[in-house]
């Protein structure tokens, strides 16, 4: 009996002593596709894929809410990517996150579009921007399976910090209910029907619209247009579903005053991350 009663005093102990991972984290490092964090001030990727990008203008490295960010001017700053597998030319994706932290200086301009991040072009794509007090994540693939695209939006306030992602999760070749995501501030706020996304070779883009996309009014054909105003830190594309676990953590930097220490704690930790 005494040796029974131990046993489970350990067992107790051990499960008060010992954390307990969150059941929902779905980040997979195996998936990631790109990390742009900004804090060296270039659009070199962290994640050891080699997806650096180039200079449109030139984007000013300032101190931001997660280390430092980027600071783009709305008129021609902007970054170009190259083409990967793992994001545009390979495919299908039947799982995909797409997320950034970003401080828009005036989200309610209405002649243009603001692009976060883009990728693909007008047949298959997905996009975030900010339009008329809106931040709007889209995805569509209008061809193979004819996924007209979804667009759920949220409302957002000028000079101020946001995280927001989109989320294609374990998507097949046909339009199916919940299979497209929105998240902004480490919660989802939108379920739409959506697909797998097939390869789309149109130019990827952070800052603007680098070559072609697809807006919720239908617009976006072009290059080198919507150029977004404000700052953007930390954009990141993996191949797996970011869940609740997943995104609280990427949010963590909002909860926090600028000038309190834990700022300084969380851009340690998110340098420490990014060089492993």
């Amino acid at each position: 009996m005494r040796v029974c009663i131990s046993t489970i005093c350990i067992v107790l102990l051990l499960g008060v002593l010992l954390p307990i991972a969150p059941t929902d984290a779905q980040r997979d490092e195996a998936t990631v596709a790109a990390n742009w964090t900004f804090n060296d001030g270039s659009a070199k990727d962290t994640s050891k894929k080699g997806l650096d990008g180039n200079f449109a203008g030139k984007p000013k490295a300032v101190d931001g809410i997660s280390g430092k960010a980027l600071q783009f001017n709305g008129k021609s700053d902007g970054i170009k990517l190259p083409d990967s597998a793992d994001i545009n030319t390979g495919g299908p994706y039947t799982n995909r996150t797409v997320a950034a932290l970003f401080n828009c200086d005036d989200v309610g301009v209405k002649d243009r579009k603001q692009v976060i991040f883009e990728e693909g072009g007008a047949t298959r794509g997905l996009v975030l921007y900010v339009h008329d007090d809106k931040v709007y994540a889209g995805g569509w693939n209008r061809a193979e399976y004819n996924w007209n695209g979804a667009w759920p939006s949220a409302d957002v306030k000028s000079k101020r910090w946001y995280h927001v992602g989109l989320v294609i999760r374990d998507a097949k070749d046909k339009v199916e209910s919940k299979k497209f995501e929105m998240w902004l501030d480490g919660k989802r706020i939108a379920q739409e029907k959506g697909g797998q996304l097939h390869a789309h070779g149109d130019d990827i883009g952070i800052g603007h619209l680098n070559q072609n996309t697809v807006y919720h009014d239908g617009g976006g054909g072009g290059s080198d247009l919507d150029w977004f105003g404000g700052l953007i830190d930390e954009v990141l594309v993996y191949g797996s579903a970011f869940d609740e676990a997943d995104f609280a953590e990427l949010a963590a930097p909002l909860s926090v005053e600028p000038q309190g220490k834990f700022t300084t704690t969380w851009a340690a930790l998110k340098a420490q991350r990014t060089e492993k």
